[in-house]
């Protein structure tokens, strides 16, 4: 108790240290663990979900100087677990990110579009939400990691379009967005594909492929969470025509990030400090390769934070007598769920990537990272809230977009 009160103190001195902007409504980058978890059973995607209870009042502005107030905290994190194994059984192909260098953030692209509905497919492709979760329900644990990564990677590049799964094709476009480094190891897919399948066969030209891939993203959130994250995903996307892998880097926040640059890098996509924060807890599951984060965070690094013992752990885990790059959990302790253990690990300096540690390096996210470790239920309800606001960047009309009849290619102009 006496520890929890200490925590709790932090917290409230975190929390003056500076604002926060008021919410208006991840981004992971590893694979995901391949060990699944039983499946939890899914409510009717059509009825709406149970209405949350009231949104906490997270570290105030400087018109409301006290602090914050939550119901009862979520428990300690449990006792340290063996470090799960250092490599992959179906590694993906190792992301190797430039050093990184002063670049100003993309120019801001607003989160507002055309109006996206809950329900938007119950008149014109009936179950087609429900052919999406069963398509996720069967896939492992790290393919559902990695289709909340293939959803953060969509909307930040181009908007939620699809564009990332575009194919190259030597006609058209032979570098598009999915040969951008980032999304060197994204996975999930053939789950996409295997979804986008049944629903052309039962409602052919109707469903976008930007719709499967947020309704997989919030699906796999489900999942992983043991059906604490629940929450109903608009839908009305048209899918892009435009993917260019030159886009990832300037647009997707790199592992080496500072709080200012992942700031700049979300409010350049309408989302805020509340959002980012929230979503960066994404990275309590999935796998990372070795090289996103060994140069900067291992030693012989003398600009990291991470606490030594599991410093030394990482380095023998990612030493490979064959010079592979080898992939390690994000989350050491509870690799296959997503759950707000990240926020501990981010309080005890055991994260993997620059940009986690950096949370804790200004006044107004350490804030946030204390109250998503203490207060679970909040934090799973801001989680499924930035979802859906960051799945309404950019958004695709018939004016500029389609409904792609195969995810991984524009469709063809008619030639009669």
């Amino acid at each position: 108790m006496a520890a929890k009160l200490a925590v709790l103190g932090t917290l409230v001195v975190l929390a003056l240290l500076g604002p926060v902007s008021s919410q208006q409504a991840g981004y992971g980058y590893g694979g995901g663990s391949p060990t699944p978890t039983p499946p939890p059973a899914y409510p009717p995607t059509t009825s709406p979900s149970p209405t949350p209870s009231p949104p906490p009042a997270y570290p105030p502005t400087s018109s409301t100087p006290s602090p914050p107030t939550y119901s009862s905290p979520s428990p300690a994190p449990p006792p340290p677990a063996a470090y799960p194994p250092t490599t992959s059984p179906t590694p993906s192909p190792p992301t190797t990110y430039p050093p990184p260098t002063p670049a100003s953030p993309p120019p801001p692209s607003p989160a507002s579009g055309p109006a996206l509905s809950v329900g938007y497919y119950n008149d014109k492709c009936p179950g087609a939400e429900a052919l999406v979760r069963e398509a996720v329900r069967a896939a492992d644990a790290g393919i559902k990691a990695g289709l909340v990564r293939l959803f953060f990677h969509d909307c930040f590049v181009q908007g939620c379009d699809a564009s990332v799964l575009l194919k190259p094709d030597n006609d058209t476009n032979p570098q598009p967005e999915i040969l951008g480094i980032p999304n060197l190891s994204l996975r999930g897919l053939d789950v996409i594909d295997a979804a986008k399948k049944a629903l052309e066969e039962k409602c052919p030209g109707v469903v976008s492929c930007a719709d499967i891939v947020a309704f997989a993203g919030r699906d796999a959130s489900f999942f992983l969470s043991g059906g604490a994250i629940n929450f109903t995903m608009p839908a009305g996307r048209y899918d892009g025509k435009v993917s260019n892998a030159s886009d990832t880097l300037p647009n997707l926040p790199p592992p080496f990030a500072d709080v200012a640059q992942l700031k700049a890098m979300f409010a350049a996509k309408g989302l805020d400090t509340i959002d980012m924060v929230a979503l960066s807890g994404a990275h309590s599951i999935g796998r990372s390769h070795c090289s996103s984060f060994s140069r900067d965070r291992l030693p012989p690094s003398n600009t990291s934070d991470m606490n030594p013992a599991f410093a030394t752990q990482l380095k023998a885990n990612c030493t490979s007598p064959s010079g592979a790059d080898n992939t390690v959990a994000q989350d050491y302790r509870t690799p296959d769920q997503l759950d707000n253990q990240y926020y501990w690990d981010v309080i005890n300096h055991k994260v993997l990537f620059a940009s986690d540690a950096a949370l804790l390096k200004s006044g107004d996210t350490a804030a946030l990272v204390y109250a998503a470790a203490l207060f679970q239920k909040e934090w799973q309800d801001r989680f499924g809230k930035a979802m859906v606001k960051m799945g309404g960047v950019e958004v695709k009309t018939a004016a500029n977009g389609e409904i792609r009849q195969m995810c991984g290619y524009v469709n063809k102009p008619y030639s009669g």
